[in-house]
């Protein structure tokens, strides 16, 4: 005789959303660890760090199956509705199933889409938040989202990414919002930059403190303090690209005056120095309390004039 077959339908484990912060591995909670660690199955995020994955799985007898399902704004990417799908049969295949997003699950990180799918399909879903990497940017640049000797009485996230078909944001709104102290986090901007900035430009003034945080909390941290008028050209300056968050507002007006005084006491040391022959240097102060500076000195005989401009 034949033993009977076994045909219980496996057991469907709930399908955790989980936040893995902006990328360093020591900002994710410890129920993202232990549910990491529990899982057969992650679906990753492009933008999730591979140091994230290497510290949580290492020493693993059985480390659980890798999918990749990257998402980036203006690239190309896994389409959202196979995503889905894939979450809804490894769940129903009785897989621990994790979807591991950079950031937090619910901060641009299309979670509604994924939690009316796998709820559709009868699968329990929890949310694990992490740190949003608007977060990170602004603890990069020395400050938080709000701060009330700024006069930053709120803040506002708001994607830079319109959707295809979408209007996309009213940037007009947004900057009567800006104009009252709040502060804006625009994520997925750097490629719009020019266009976000015309739009602002509008209501806000020029000398408004913005910068831009590439890879925050990473090694690869980089970032970039400007204005609202010579944002776009410093990005383009210092090389800033995406992934990388804007921050606008009044917030960031310590920030700012601490760059200019550090320029101010580079220029100063170079005065005093006297490695170069006939050495000068002429700061001056421009009309919006920025520095305007020139560096002439003569280097193996030839003379050299060195301008420069903080906001």
């Amino acid at each position: 005789m034949h033993a009977p077959m076994n045909t219980a339908a496996p057991v469907i484990h709930p399908v955790h959303l989980v936040g893995a912060g902006p990328g360093d591995p020591e900002l994710l909670t410890l129920k993202a660890v232990r549910v990491l660690r529990e899982a057969t199955v992650i679906l990753v995020d492009d933008l999730v760090s591979e140091q994230v994955l290497a510290t949580v799985l290492q020493d693993m007898a059985r480390p659980p199956r890798l999918v990749h399902v990257g998402k980036r704004g203006g690239c190309a990417s896994t389409p959202q509705h196979f995503i889905c799908k894939l979450l809804v049969r490894e769940a129903l295949a009785g897989e621990k199933v994790v979807r591991l997003k950079g950031g937090d699950p619910l901060v641009f990180g299309r979670a509604g889409e994924e939690m009316a799918a796998l709820q559709a399909a009868g699968v329990p879903v929890q949310v694990v938040n992490g740190i949003t990497s608007g977060l990170a940017a602004v603890n990069a640049l020395g400050t938080g989202w709000t701060d009330r000797d700024a006069g930053a009485q709120g803040v506002l996230l708001v994607t830079g990414h319109a959707q295809a078909g979408s209007a996309g944001p009213d940037w007009q709104a947004i900057a009567g919002a800006a104009a009252s102290g709040i502060t804006l986090v625009v994520y997925m901007g750097v490629a719009h930059a020019a266009q976000i900035v015309q739009a602002l430009r509008q209501q806000l003034p020029g000398d408004l403190p913005a910068a831009a945080v590439q890879h925050a909390s990473t090694a690869a941290q980089r970032s970039s303090v400007a204005t609202l008028d010579t944002l776009v050209d410093a990005l383009a300056r210092d090389g800033i690209g995406s992934p990388a968050v804007l921050v606008i507002g009044r917030v960031l007006a310590p920030a700012l005056a601490a760059l200019r005084e550090a320029i101010l006491a580079a220029l100063r040391w170079i005065e005093e120095a006297g490695y170069l022959t006939n050495l000068s240097v002429r700061v001056e102060r421009t009309t919006t309390n920025g520095l305007r500076y020139e560096v002439r000195f003569e280097a193996e005989g030839r003379s050299e004039i060195v301008p420069g401009q903080v906001p």
